[in-house]
């Protein structure tokens, strides 16, 4: 901060230099005036010295208000500038009243852009139970009509629907998700076959086969959420898995007491340069882009829930070798950890 300072000084510093320069120019050519070489160079050394010393306390001095400001920074918080440091000078005082002024606007904005989302969320979560109303009458009609040969197709259709739907529902839950949030001991089967069943009407329409080993495992973790994180991964698997394929599902518990949940799909697999990427927003890869059916928010979804709910999700892929997706469940002591 010190070179700042003098950089920001240097018009002043020029001017001393100057001005030093042109008076012992001034002695040396008058020759009325009788100074001894030594005498001039004692006065210079002088006059060096204490302007050292000058610049240094005014840098102390000048910059306490910003080292202040650099602190606040640290721990900034929504109301930082009811916080500010007290201003030593004039200039600082100026700058006091435009950050205030600022933060109070920022506050404003910050309160109403809050209150915006809140109506937002709001009217989506109506909208999400208003939608639900037709489509549960549909999904008993569907059922009604299970004889006829394009129901299948129809029955499909409907699910697409009802997922993007249910999947807005939980986007709107998101932001209250702590409050949503309840750990139970859990059998893995039952979240599983939940959404095995869900999802049946698009594996019959591409003949998949699940198979599953090991689902009698107890997990603690929040029923709902982990279903959701499930529905996208297994919703994910069979879309990308090839006509009269196979997903395996399957649980084991390691050594270190962690349960390790995989779902295994047989599709095209994914490039080495995509892997990383997969959980980004919007991301969708290049069987995406083909298939133009991918909006890349399923597994960020799915990643960003289990982050809040204390499930390590990661991928293993090759290319041409099918995807799978684990779900780390942490041990009892880990989660209640998470919730202190």
């Amino acid at each position: 901060m010190f070179l700042s300072y003098l950089k920001d000084m240097r018009s002043w510093i020029l001017f001393f230099f100057l001005s030093l320069f042109s008076t012992d120019l001034l002695l040396w050519l008058d020759r009325g005036i009788n100074v001894h070489i030594n005498s001039l160079m004692y006065v210079n050394v002088f006059l060096l010295t204490f302007f050292m010393v000058f610049i240094c306390w005014r840098y102390y001095r000048e910059t306490a208000y910003i080292r202040q400001l650099e602190i606040l920074e640290e721990k900034l918080e929504t109301d930082w500038h009811e916080a500010l440091p007290e201003p030593l000078f004039e200039c600082d005082e100026r700058i006091n009243r435009v950050l205030q002024s600022a933060g109070v606007s920022f506050s404003n904005q910050l309160n109403k852009d809050r209150q915006n989302t809140i109506i937002q969320d709001d009217y989506i979560a109506a909208w999400v139970h208003e939608a639900k109303a037709p489509l549960t009458a549909m999904k008993l009609m569907i059922d009604a009509n299970k004889s006829s040969p394009s129901i299948f197709k129809i029955e499909a259709e409907w699910l697409r629907i009802f997922l993007l739907i249910d999947q807005q529902l939980y986007i709107s839950r998101l932001s209250s998700l702590e409050s949503d949030y309840v750990l139970d001991e859990v059998l893995v089967q039952d979240v599983v076959s939940v959404e095995v069943r869900e999802l049946m009407s698009w594996c019959r329409e591409k003949n998949l086969a699940i198979e599953t080993e090991g689902l009698e495992t107890v997990i603690v973790t929040d029923k709902k959420w982990c279903r959701f994180i499930v529905r996208q991964i297994l919703s994910n698997a069979i879309k990308y898995s090839p006509r009269d394929g196979i997903i395996y599902i399957t649980a084991h518990t390691e050594a270190t007491g962690h349960c390790i949940l995989s779902i295994e799909d047989e599709g095209p697999g994914i490039p080495d340069h995509d892997l990383p990427r997969i959980f980004d927003k919007g991301f969708t890869g290049g069987m995406g882009r083909l298939s133009n059916s991918a909006t890349g928010l399923g597994l960020y979804l799915a990643k960003k829930v289990s982050n809040q709910i204390g499930i390590q999700l990661s991928a293993i892929s090759k290319k041409d070798n099918g995807t799978i997706l684990k779900m780390n469940f942490s041990l009892e002591n880990d989660f209640d950890q998470i919730r202190r």
